[in-house]
């Protein structure tokens, strides 16, 4: 869920939606840039980013890719479906420049489909053959027009023409010579076409010195436009021709729009291609207009931004030659709420708007500008509550309007939830707002959702004290010069400056110096005890972790020591097997041997040198082996 209706125009992604769409090269893909919107599944959000991160790529190689001819035919493409229909030569000539585009597209994705593999599935789609393409080429020419060579018929019509037009000429220019020389005709005039028929420029006051049919006259009807007696009947010649050749130009084209009807459905998958292709192509021109990247993405719910830039301050400042402060915010599981305070017009909004603007982003698969370590998780519902909301229409002040926002986060907020409220509590008395403000936030706190809030009030400041998953954010301020330096702190909550503020104003001393005294030292003294409060949590927190993870390093010693064990425990089995096994291999080779040695002093009838080599060898066999067997019984 999206909260409220104009969450877009309030975050500044209508904004978003124009630029990108000035980016694409034709109506398809603006038509999907209007259509562009929040998604919520991890599994079909990572390709469309993975899609525009691989065009990006494409831009930074180098490599040629189709720029051109992102034509939207879909006005006429379908009067394909009634026989004997037919598309003029100037519809042909898109057909026949987009379809080039797409086979190219296609071209260039198949080979490099291993570069870019999640452009590469959306070519999968296309089943389109160069077939139609190459007959409408051969049709068609670069300048949108038939060919001559389009038929046998039309080349004759055409080369009948030609010559009938150039026998006509010399007809007429012969007429219209000796009309000048007559003076008949107006000074610095030549021969022209009226009503599609060759004519010669007469003078009113002769018009009947020359025979023919007048076709026109000037504005000031002091010349008449006459067809000579003698070029009639090449005239109508010429002009039969051409009916001529307008009907075989329609036979012509009849024939080749049938040709389209069998790939309707071809082309329809075709140009939808094209269209995204034109869609992520625009997302990645303005990716990089934005120094945007594709950080790393999690199903789960963190926000871990580093160097992060609200992309429409960055391109704004840009203009002005300078550098937006990036920004490092972390909403995790032990810290999902940030509490940012400040002094005013320190950058507390445009800190909570960044936040705001570049998830909503991320999950209209656009790439953001942060760090590429950064990591970026998903929610399922999005609230704002900024700016002056009040409507006169519906008699709402704008607090009210505050209140009622608050009532539909409320009803709707659980932990899959990010949160965005600017100024919490105020647009009514302080004391009032602030524990208004406060109760909303414990109950926000209890559903377990993730949120960025600003404020100025010393009890939402508290509660990140007071709470172990809220932590505090100051918006930093240069004490010596007076001027904040839109930097954010975590970690710490920050003074509004209030009176210094005031002071560079040029507010009176004497002014400040009584506002001084109706705060008091209770005032100082509140703000030293929370932002020590505030330390002694950090520090805490701090120790917190070092326990856990020595109690982590225990735990993993204490596995190590397991695994060793019982490792140890299967070596001792395998190698008792092992022995077991060499022992009875030592025993059956000492019987082979022995029988060996009696059956050599057998055969030798003990002849006493035999006797005594087979002896022999068996003591030294003997003790070569006595190593050994002491080695196994151990």
């Amino acid at each position: 869920m999206i909260l409220p209706q104009d969450f877009e125009q309030r975050i500044g992604f209508d904004r978003v939606r124009e630029l990108i769409s000035a980016e694409c090269s034709s109506n398809l893909g603006q038509a999907i840039v209007e259509k562009m919107g929040f998604i919520r599944k991890f599994e079909k959000l990572e390709p469309l980013l993975l899609q525009t991160h691989e065009f990006v790529k494409i831009f930074q190689s180098g490599e040629y890719f189709p720029s051109g001819n992102f034509i939207d035919v879909s006005h006429f493409i379908k009067r394909a479906k009634v026989d004997g229909t037919f598309f003029t030569e100037e519809e042909f000539f898109d057909l026949k420049l987009s379809l080039k585009t797409i086979l190219d597209c296609i071209s260039f994705f198949d080979k490099f489909e291993e570069d870019y593999p999640n452009l590469f599935n959306l070519r999968k789609a296309v089943n389109l053959e160069p077939t139609l393409y190459k007959a409408i080429d051969a049709k068609i020419d670069e300048r949108g027009a038939l060919r001559n060579n389009a038929s046998p018929a039309l080349q004759q019509i055409r080369s009948d023409i030609f010559k009938a037009q150039a026998q006509l000429r010399r007809q007429v220019e012969k007429i219209y010579k000796q009309a000048s020389a007559n003076k008949y005709t107006p000074e610095d005039a030549s021969i022209t076409v009226r009503d599609g028929r060759i004519v010669i420029p007469v003078l009113a006051e002769y018009k009947k010195r020359v025979k023919g049919f007048i076709h026109d006259q000037s504005g000031t009807g002091q010349t008449v436009y006459i067809e000579p007696t003698e070029a009639l009947e090449l005239n109508n010649e010429v002009r039969e021709l051409q009916y001529a050749e307008r009907r075989e130009i329609v036979k012509i084209l009849t024939q080749l729009t049938a040709l389209v009807k069998p790939e309707l459905e071809n082309l329809e998958k075709a140009y939808r291609f094209l269209a995204i292709v034109d869609f992520i192509r625009a997302k990645a021109r303005f990716a990089q207009k934005i120094g945007a990247v594709l950080p790393q993405l999690e199903n789960s719910r963190i926000i871990e931004y580093r160097n992060a830039e609200h992309p429409l301050l960055k391109l704004s400042l840009a203009e002005q030659n300078k550098k937006v402060i990036p920004l490092s915010i972390q909403l995790k599981g032990d810290k999902r709420i940030l509490i940012i305070s400040g002094p005013n017009a320190g950058g507390k909004s445009v800190a909570l708007k960044t936040v705001g603007l570049l998830q909503f982003m991320l999950q209209c698969g656009l790439l953001i500008p942060v760090h590429p370590d950064s990591k970026c998780g998903m929610f399922s519902n999005l609230f704002i509550d900024i700016g002056d909301q009040q409507s006169i229409e519906n008699d709402l002040s704008t607090y009210s309007s505050h209140l009622q926002n608050m009532k539909n986060f409320l009803l709707n907020s659980n932990k899959q939830t990010l949160f965005l409220i600017d100024e919490f509590g105020t647009g009514t008395e302080p004391r009032f707002g602030g524990a208004i403000a406060e109760s909303i936030l414990e109950e926000l706190y209890s559903q377990k959702a993730f949120g960025v809030i600003t404020t100025h009030y010393d009890n939402i400041k508290n509660f990140a004290v007071k709470n172990q998953n809220v932590i505090n954010g100051a918006m930093k301020f240069d004490e010596r010069n007076l001027e904040p330096l839109y930097e954010l702190e975590i970690g710490k909550p920050g003074s509004s400056f209030a009176i210094e503020v005031a002071e560079k104003m040029g507010i009176p001393p004497a002014i400040l110096n009584k506002a001084k005294g109706k705060i008091g030292t209770e005032r100082v003294n509140y703000d030293k005890l929370l932002n020590q409060l505030g330390k002694e949590k950090r520090e805490l927190e701090g120790k917190i972790k070092e326990i856990q993870k020595r109690e982590g390093h225990l735990e993993k010693s204490a596995q190590d020591y397991d695994e060793l064990n019982e490792f140890l425990k299967s070596q001792k089995k395998q190698i008792i097997i092992e022995a077991k096994q060499e022992a009875k291999s030592i025993i059956k080779e000492a019987n082979k041997r022995v029988e060996q040695a009696i059956r050599e002093i057998k055969e030798s009838q003990a002849e006493k040198e035999r006797t005594k080599k087979a002896r022999k060898q068996l003591t030294d066999y003997d003790q070569k082996m006595e190593p050994a067997c002491r080695e196994q019984t151990r």
